[in-house]
C-alpha cells in the first residue's frame, strides 16, 4: 500500500504551502504552534502522520524562528512514526555562508545541512541554492530546482530584440552562462569592488552592451545595493533597457526604495519569499505549481528531470 502525502507548513510559508498543496490536489494539513510566554514554540500536528510521506514546506530566512520551527516540526513528524519527511526549504538560508572566506568563521550552510539530518529529515528539496556544492552538505537525497524553469519561458515571452544575459558579479557567471545558452544570446560579467558585505564601492562591465536589452540573473536580491547599481550603470553605458531576474527575493533594508530609484525596468521574482511591500516594477512568478509536481513525482517514483531547463 502506498503511504499518503501530507503537506504541512510553517509560518513562514503557509500562503506558498496552500498553493502548493491546491496544486497538488490536496488541502494543507494542520500543524499549530503553541506559544509560551517568554517565546518558546512547541509544533503539533492536528492529525495523524503514522507511515504517511509528511512534506515540510517552510524557507528559512531570518529570523532564524523559522528554522527552528522546520527543526521541531520535523522532530515531531519522526517522534509521530512518519514515514518519510521531506524539507521543502524553497529559500535555503545561510546557503550565503557555504565556505570559509575568512580565519574564525563558521560554515553556517554545512551546520544547518547537520541540524536537518539530527532533527530527522530524510530527504531534502529547494531551489537556486546560492551553492551547488551546498548539496554535498547531506547524505540523503537533495532535490534541486531551478528558478530558470518558470523564467525561461517569461524571458521568451518577452520577445526582445539584442537580448543579452547579465551577471551581476563574477560569482554568477556560470548561471549567467546557462541562460545566455539556452537563450542563444550573448552574455556580460559586472565586476564590483566591495570594501564590506552589503556595500558595493564600484562596478564595472565586461562586455558589449551598447544597444542591448539587458537582462540581469541572480539567485537573491538582499539590499539591492550590486543589483541597482549593476542596472543604472549598464544603462548610463548604452544598454536600452535592464531587467532583473532574481530567485529569492529577500528585499531588506532600503531594497525597494532602492529599485523604485533605479534604472532597472522590471524586476521578476518568486515566491521563495513572501514579501510585504512592492513596487509597480516587481513581478511575482509562483514556484507553487513546481513544487506539486516535484512532489508527485516523488511520491510516484518517477524522474524529475523533466522539470529541469537550466
Amino acid at each position: 500500500m502506498d503511504s499518503k502525502v501530507q503537506i504541512f507548513s510553517g509560518n513562514a510559508s503557509k500562503s506558498l504551502a496552500k498553493a502548493i498543496a491546491s496544486s497538488y490536489g490536496t488541502e494543507l494539513g494542520k500543524l499549530s504552534f503553541l506559544n509560551f510566554s517568554d517565546g518558546e514554540f512547541q509544533p503539533s500536528f492536528e492529525e495523524t502522520v503514522r507511515g504517511s510521506n509528511v512534506f515540510l514546506v517552510q524557507s528559512t530566512m531570518p529570523p532564524s524562528e523559522n528554522l527552528m520551527e522546520l527543526l521541531l516540526a520535523i522532530d515531531a513528524a519522526k517522534r509521530a512514526s512518519a514515514k518519510n519527511i521531506i524539507a521543502v526549504i524553497p529559500y535555503f538560508g545561510w546557503a550565503r555562508q557555504d565556505r570559509k572566506d575568512k580565519p574564525r568563521v563558521p560554515i553556517g550552510a554545512k551546520m544547518v545541512a547537520n541540524l536537518l539530518s539530527a532533527a530527522g529529515a530524510t530527504r531534502i528539496m529547494t531551489m537556486d541554492l546560492h551553492a551547488d556544492q551546498i548539496q554535498g552538505f547531506f547524505e540523503f537525497p537533495v532535490d534541486h530546482l531551478y528558478a530558470s524553469t518558470i523564467f525561461v519561458p517569461y524571458i521568451k515571452n518577452l520577445k526582445l530584440d539584442n537580448l543579452t544575459i547579465a551577471s551581476p558579479d563574477m560569482g554568477g557567471s556560470k548561471r549567467a552562462n546557462t541562460y545566455a545558452k539556452h537563450l542563444n544570446c550573448e552574455m556580460v560579467i559586472c565586476y564590483k569592488h566591495r570594501e564590506k558585505a552589503n556595500q558595493v564601492d564600484e562596478i564595472k562591465v565586461i562586455g558589449n552592451i551598447e544597444g542591448k536589452n539587458i537582462i540581469l540573473i541572480d539567485d537573491m536580491i538582499d539590499t539591492a545595493g550590486t543589483l541597482t547599481k549593476a542596472a543604472d550603470m549598464l544603462f548610463d553605458n548604452g544598454a536600452i533597457s535592464v531587467r532583473a531576474f532574481c530567485t529569492h527575493p529577500i528585499l531588506s533594508g532600503k531594497a525597494i526604495e532602492r529599485i523604485g530609484k533605479s534604472k532597472i525596468k522590471e524586476l521578476v521574482i518568486t515566491d521563495t519569499i513572501p514579501i510585504n511591500n512592492t513596487s509597480n516594477k516587481i513581478t511575482v512568478l509562483s514556484v507553487a505549481d513546481l513544487f506539486a509536481n516535484v512532489i508527485k513525482n516523488i511520491h510516484d517514483y518517477k524522474s524529475i528531470s523533466s522539470h529541469f531547463i537550466i
